[in-house]
């Protein structure tokens, strides 16, 4: 590298001078306050000054979040501040009408959320019946669901996944962290009695249909 770019370098360095990391904590917090839904890191890198580490910051900022009674929290692949866990009961009082689903749409998306990427023949084999058009359109329109990966199998017929407002709504950073019976009747989704039989294994791990092994029967 030649004197002259090595002066280049330098100065740019110095014209851009990341800010303090409790500084870019701070900037991360005021962006997730005001911002409605979860946002990736690549979004926050893009919200801050030049320099600035929304990955490092985030890491601080979820540890200065703990235990009280709003928390950072990670949904999906993207970052926001909701009300902890515990506390959620005394927001209770601002709920005007709990929206319940049907029991074909509860069975639905329970397959579809313990079971993705699953298509629709998948999902009829697993309840034994045929699933409406009717039932995939409300799942898909409340945004709990998408479509993901073609199958490669004749017809490569489409799957079904859950989307990232579904894990918000649960409070999920991932799939794997999905509710059990117990929570979807909290949330007012299911009925006393269980719409479908045991959604976990023996050994209490939610069952995958699709191992890494088959990842070629998608494609992107």
């Amino acid at each position: 590298m030649s004197d002259r770019e090595q002066w280049d370098n330098s100065s740019e360095d110095s014209l851009f001078e990341a800010p303090p990391i409790s500084e870019q904590e701070r900037m991360i917090e005021a962006i997730l306050f005001a911002t409605a839904e979860p946002m990736t890191v690549r979004a926050l890198n893009e919200r801050i000054p030049h320099g600035c580490d929304a990955s490092e910051a985030l890491v601080h900022l979820r540890k200065r979040y703990a235990g009280r009674g709003v928390n950072v929290m990670k949904v999906g692949d993207a970052w926001a501040i909701r009300t902890a866990s515990d506390m959620s009961f005394l927001m209770q009082k601002e709920l005007v009408e709990t929206r319940k689903l049907s029991r074909a749409a509860i069975e639905t998306l329970a397959i579809i959320a313990y079971h993705q990427p699953v298509t629709r023949a998948e999902i009829e084999e697993i309840r034994g019946v045929s699933v409406s058009r009717g039932t995939v359109d409300q799942l898909i329109e409340m945004e709990w669901i998408r479509f993901g990966r073609r199958k490669l199998t004749p017809g490569r017929p489409v799957t079904f996944v859950v989307t990232q407002n579904f894990l918000d709504h649960f409070g999920l950073e991932s799939a794997r962290d999905l509710p059990g019976l117990k929570e979807l009747r909290a949330a007012g989704l299911l009925e006393s009695q269980p719409a479908i039989g045991p959604l976990t294994s023996e050994t209490g791990e939610v069952e995958e249909m699709i191992s890494e092994d088959q990842s070629e029967l998608f494609e992107d």
